[in-house]
């Protein structure tokens, strides 16, 4: 049986690796990079980060009032205090234009040490690149297209590669270089990319979780099932709102799609200032990575969003914006079983959780899927006679029940591998079919 699926799956194997090639060799250089994002802004920005300890440090609404001074038509949206006494404090303006900016100011001073438009970050135009090919919604879409379908190809690898007798198993294990430069050329692929699977399915998955489509979807079947968002984080009452936290502020992945209580705007009290808040941080036990981001209107509300290197010390908290009290306290132990499993997945991708090791496990992953990609392709491009894609001759795939209903499963699981199939299916019929050279090249 598996000798008669073989050249289906190699051919499903085939071309989908060669579509989506190229947008693997960029998501796997941009995430490669945005592993050490940290150190590679620690490094760009050290004029602007690093400065020497002084006795006192200056209000924060000091510092706020300077750098929306610093901006013509300045207006705070977010104010981010240092994390030792060596560094600086950030703060977001925007423009009269809504375009945004980082101000990075000595606490000790008030001196301006630089001035950042934030669109222009090179770590952030690498991050929107690497999510959504800096094409947006569409962009998004098209990246957790590929990261479905090359879940698919992992799948369909393994079944290929895995020997069916034991006298192939070095083609699994090793590469065998003492055999002709064929054999040697399989296993430069299929090697490496066995001995990854396992943590590029990892990352693959937890990649998603960003995506627009199934990564909301994941979200909200979290919060529906319950493990979302308990009532004892509110101080009161679990808010019906349909303003959730990712609409105000830069939240963890947990957070985003937690209701916000309103701030009691009858109350009689104007704003509290930012040096309240920081206070009430500072009270509060979060780790000092937190950022402060300000009310939009004038029953929203300041939230204090912590985004450490450990998912352990994520935190969200919703601060009256009039009376100063805290209306939402919400943990990495406030958590369910499965947000936690998301949050400890998001910082592993990110290459934050376990430091240098965690940097450079991502970073084989990474290396390993460009060198799968290539090896993928030159070992194609070798084999294909002149003229023709070289895949096996093309059969239904309706003959094969046990595949058919693979690709059915994985459809729902990942519906917009569903909604490629139809499409697929459609140029199949319409298109392919009725165009003699492509059938020829494709091997109909």
């Amino acid at each position: 049986m598996k000798k008669q699926i073989r050249p289906l799956i190699w051919r499903w194997h085939l071309f989908a690796g060669l579509i989506l090639a190229p947008f693997l060799i960029i998501i796997s250089i941009t995430g490669a990079i945005y592993l050490f994002k940290a150190d590679i802004e620690e490094y760009i920005y050290k004029d602007y980060y690093n400065i020497e300890a002084e006795s006192k440090q200056l209000p924060p609404s000091d510092l706020a009032f300077t750098a929306a001074n610093s901006i013509e038509g300045g207006e705070v949206v977010r104010y981010r205090p240092g994390e030792n006494d060596t560094r600086s404090v950030e703060v977001g303006v925007t423009d009269s234009s809504g375009e945004s900016f980082t101000v990075f100011l000595n606490p000790y001073n008030r001196e301006v040490l630089g001035i950042i438009n934030d669109s222009t970050r090179p770590m952030e135009i690498l991050a929107a690149l690497h999510s959504e090919l800096k094409a947006g919604t569409f962009g998004d879409r098209i990246v957790e297209l590929v990261a479905c379908w090359t879940i698919i190809m992992l799948i369909s690898g393994l079944f290929l590669w895995f020997p069916g007798t034991k006298e192939k198993i070095k083609g699994v294990f090793t590469v065998r270089f003492n055999k002709n430069a064929r054999i040697t050329r399989r296993d430069l692929h299929a090697v490496p990319a066995f001995w990854i699977s396992g943590g590029l399915l990892f990352f693959l998955l937890s990649g998603m979780l960003w995506t627009g489509f199934w990564g909301n979807g994941v979200q909200q079947l979290v919060t529906a099932s319950g493990t979302g968002y308990p009532p004892s984080i509110w101080a009161g009452p679990a808010p019906e709102s349909d303003i959730v936290a990712e609409d105000i502020a830069d939240v963890s992945w947990a957070a985003e799609k937690m209701p916000v209580a309103d701030s009691d705007s009858s109350s009689g009290f104007k704003q509290i200032s930012i040096d309240n808040v920081v206070k009430t941080a500072e009270q509060a036990d979060i780790h000092p990575s937190y950022d402060i981001f300000y009310p939009g209107t004038p029953e929203g509300v300041f939230t204090l969003s912590v985004f450490p290197p450990k998912a352990q010390d994520e935190a969200t908290i919703h601060i009256d914006q009039h009376t100063g009290s805290v209306i939402a306290d919400y943990r990495y132990d406030n958590y369910g079983p499965l947000g936690k499993a998301m949050a400890l997945a998001i910082t592993i991708h990110k290459g934050l959780e376990f430091g240098i090791f965690n940097q450079l496990a991502g970073l084989i992953i990474c290396i390993g899927l460009i060198g799968m990609v290539i090896t993928g392709v030159y070992m194609w491009w070798k084999r294909k006679p002149e003229g023709r894609s070289g895949a096996p001759k093309a059969k239904s795939i309706t003959e094969f029940k046990g595949v058919f209903i693979t690709l059915i499963i994985l459809g729902i699981i990942f519906p917009l591998v569903g909604i490629s199939l139809i499409v697929i299916f459609i140029l199949d019929r319409l298109i392919i079919r009725k165009n003699d050279k492509l059938r020829r090249w494709l091997n109909y």
